[in-house]
């Protein structure tokens, strides 16, 4: 398989071919260890309420545990090209794997705020190095084109953040530590599955003759206007995603009272309807309008959402609704996007990979902790209204660099 990213002349890039489910075991090993990875965002939701009660937080001092998450995983995007071209694809795989397991347990141990917030970064940290590396190694394994291991790896996602939220709240009934010692325990599982079923499928760079990855390898791929585009606009787009993700279960818990229980199921409804779209609904759109316009449509369509739900944070139904149905955008937005960087720019696939990645989730590690605050400084609406403005602010970055962006709906126009 190349290494480099080809948009294919006679198939569009979701468009799917033979039977997607017929694949080496290695890829179903790496697509469960996904789920189980994956459920580290959605998990962590219905307990929110939970934690801060408890451990005496704050708003925005709870949502520092996206915060701490998402930070680290940003930078360390940066680097895992060069962990990967050192400890090859399995390695860097596993070792992601133990870092998860391992903070995920002291997560669930520890007695205060600022330490579980701390734990979650080292989660983040195993998870940067899962993460950027899945979905190489789907698609370096997976049977078919690259845009049938990017289904599967958006399926193993959704199915993550779907099932991650009904595993928390069940656990986080019992007790808020719950969910943190699950995850702990399924990555153990994942480690085993993994261990035994994936092949070393390369070695590491340098041994082969390959030159090893450098540090400044995503730097140089941001040169590319078009994975600069993207990643950009994701880094906006996130600042809404992650306002609904973490913000949203603290006014479901201030104004409707919900437990862990009711969050977990709100947040099931979310997930499910991300898993399907993205997996199902998303191709079709691509094939008819194509990728960008069907990005813009999805973006719109969220960022008004988030107004709707900043208007009306008061009123149950609006609310509850509204993050079910986001899950729907959300699914379609982030099978599209991927798609899109994985035409974006001539350059290897992890490379490209944590360039996207490193800005993407620095939306994601500032959009909590702000949202938390807009609403100890303001009031409970604006968080919503801001994460909108910045959804619709990706819009125009992505709208306004088109020109750059045309070979990726030409790709897909054949």
């Amino acid at each position: 398989m190349s290494s480099t990213f080809k948009a294919s002349p006679a198939a569009s890039p979701l468009a799917p071919e033979g039977s997607l489910l017929k694949q080496p075991r290695a890829v179903w090993a790496v697509g469960f260890a996904c789920v189980i990875a994956f459920m580290g965002i959605g998990l962590v939701d219905p307990i929110l309420p939970a934690i801060a009660k408890q451990l005496e937080a704050s708003p925005s001092e709870v949502s520092l545990l996206f915060t701490s998450y998402n930070a680290v995983m940003a930078v360390m995007m940066l680097i895992t090209g060069v962990i990967q071209s050192r400890l090859g694809m399995k390695g860097t795989l596993l070792a992601g794997i133990v870092i998860i397991a391992a903070f995920a347990a002291l997560g669930g141990a520890s007695d205060g705020i600022w330490a579980l917030i701390g734990l979650r970064g080292g989660w983040g940290l195993g998870n940067s190095l899962f993460v950027a590396t899945s979905l190489t190694a789907i698609v370096s394994l997976s049977t078919g084109s690259v845009a049938r291991a990017i289904i599967l790896y958006e399926a193993a996602i959704g199915l993550g953040i779907s099932v991650g939220p009904l595993i928390g709240g069940e656990l986080g009934s019992i007790s808020w530590r719950g969910p943190f010692f699950g995850v702990a325990v399924l990555m153990v599982i994942a480690f085993i599955s993994l261990a035994f079923t994936m092949p070393k499928t390369n070695k590491p760079a340098g041994s082969s003759g390959r030159p090893k990855a450098s540090l400044a390898d995503p730097f140089r791929a941001l040169k590319h206007r078009s994975l600069l585009v993207f990643g950009l606009g994701a880094c906006l787009y996130n600042f809404g995603f992650f306002t609904l993700l973490a913000y949203a279960p603290l006014v479901l818990d201030h104004y409707f009272g919900y437990d862990a229980h009711g969050l977990g199921y709100i947040f099931l409804g979310w997930g499910v309807l991300l898993a399907v779209t993205s997996v199902f609904m998303a191709p079709m759109l691509q094939r008819k309008f194509g990728t960008l316009k069907s990005m813009y449509a999805m973006l719109t369509l969220f960022g008004l959402l988030l107004f709707a739900m900043g208007i009306w944070t008061t009123t149950e139904w609006v609310v509850v609704g509204a993050i079910v149905f986001a899950g729907a955008l959300l699914g379609n937005n982030n099978t599209l996007i991927t798609t899109a960087v994985m035409n974006a720019a001539p350059v290897e696939r992890p490379t490209a990979s944590a360039a996207y990645s490193f800005l993407r989730f620095i939306g994601g590690a500032i959009a909590p902790y702000f949202a938390g605050k807009l609403a100890e400084w303001y009031n409970p609406h604006v968080p919503f209204v801001v994460g909108g403005a910045f959804v619709l602010a990706a819009v125009l970055v992505i709208l306004l660099n088109q020109r750059h962006l045309l070979h990726v709906d030409k790709a897909g126009a054949h």
